[in-house]
């Protein structure tokens, strides 16, 4: 209970970039899920920490030098 109540602050920021930010950008993530679908699905599964540490790393391997292709929370 008390984990669902600590990453909501943070699932909502991200559904309001998905839904409102989001569409106003050309699609440019290399990965699928995309980065904020990935980094929300992380924090559901890995709790706060863990789920911040792997979107952290997962926005910042989204780039021209970096990974592509299907790339699940683990």
């Amino acid at each position: 209970m008390v984990r669902k109540i600590v990453i909501f602050p943070f699932l909502t920021l991200i559904r309001f970039y998905q839904l409102c930010i989001s569409p106003f950008f050309p699609s440019a993530c290399r990965y699928s899920p995309t980065c904020s679908t990935y980094t929300y699905q992380a924090l559901q599964k890995h709790g706060i920490f863990k789920g911040s540490w792997l979107g952290l790393k997962r926005i910042i391997s989204c780039n021209p030098w970096g990974g592509k292709g299907y790339d699940p929370v683990p």
